[in-house]
């Protein structure tokens, strides 16, 4: 594999960036993961707005270069990847060992990108099945702190979840993702994904209000929900509404829609609207990045 660094196409052996660079140090970077359908990206213009807000809110706007998508462009075809999971990173550079940044900016950019299966009506999804769910204690990381909209490096509070999932499996059961709640108890988001669930014929999702990242799939699948006209609702809820729930499901850039089977041992499943869900998302893709 050939990743892109600063620039230049690299060997993923050679592919390394300063150890005083503030991505490393300190977790001062944004990025965002994509996915390449048919080597195009996937809501490309979504990504890079939300690359450029993290940047802006981290005060190195101006370090992001303009050239990002023809950067990932080369990155794929260096490796010849036509279906692929793509990482882009921006840093604010390497620096002094000072947790105030330097007024000079010479930012890190990298890419990498890893193979995936092909998306779209003919596609098969990169999971091995529904997912399995877990309420951890770790809780959402407040605005107030850290600006849930910022996509940072620092991802401290999702690992820190994923461990406690480590920790409570065993032979019999296995979580596959943590759901994460804010400082009152409301069920906020997924350790790397979003949730929605179906009451009642009613679609719902937690409020952007809360401390959770608006996630792109997030954007889409409400978008379709939207064309067909579905009873949709955002707001606060519990995790208890999701082992109540009728269907649920997690959303992200890589697994797309994928369908939870069992949240705190309860069973859930997908349903209707989570299959219909799922194939308008394939059927958009198919129409935007294969035809």
């Amino acid at each position: 594999m050939k990743y892109h660094v600063d620039g230049d196409l690299v060997s993923a052996d050679e592919a390394s960036v300063s150890v005083r660079d503030r991505g490393f140090r300190y977790g001062d970077a944004a990025f965002e993961t994509l996915r390449s359908y048919n080597r195009s990206i996937f809501e490309w213009d979504a990504h890079e707005a939300r690359l450029r807000r993290t940047a802006e809110q981290l005060g190195f706007a101006d370090a992001v270069p303009n050239d990002l998508r023809e950067r990932v462009r080369a990155t794929l075809a260096a490796n010849d990847c036509d279906e692929a999971y793509v990482r882009l990173s921006v840093t604010r550079g390497a620096g002094a060992g000072r947790l105030t940044p330097p007024p000079d900016i010479d930012p890190t950019v990298v890419i990498i990108v890893e193979e995936l299966p092909r998306g779209g009506l003919s596609g098969e999804s990169v999971w091995d099945g529904p997912a399995t769910v877990q309420t951890v204690k770790t809780r959402a990381v407040p605005d107030a702190a850290v600006p849930s909209d910022a996509k940072t490096h620092n991802y401290l509070n999702g690992i820190l979840a994923r461990l406690e999932l480590q920790r409570a499996a065993n032979e019999e059961y296995r979580a596959d993702e943590a759901l994460l709640r804010d400082d009152e108890g409301h069920l906020m988001e997924g350790a790397t994904s979003n949730v929605f669930f179906v009451d009642d014929g009613t679609l719902k999702t937690p409020s952007t209000d809360g401390p959770l990242l608006d996630g792109i799939t997030r954007s889409v699948v409400l978008d379709l929900a939207a064309d067909e006209e579905f009873p949709v609702e955002t707001g606060r809820y519990t995790t208890t509404d999701v082992r109540e729930a009728d269907e649920a499901f997690l959303t992200n850039t890589t697994w797309e829609l994928r369908p939870i089977a069992r949240a705190d041992g309860v069973a859930v499943g997908g349903g209707p609207v989570t299959r219909l869900l799922a194939r308008l998302f394939d059927e958009r893709v198919e129409r935007r990045q294969y035809e």
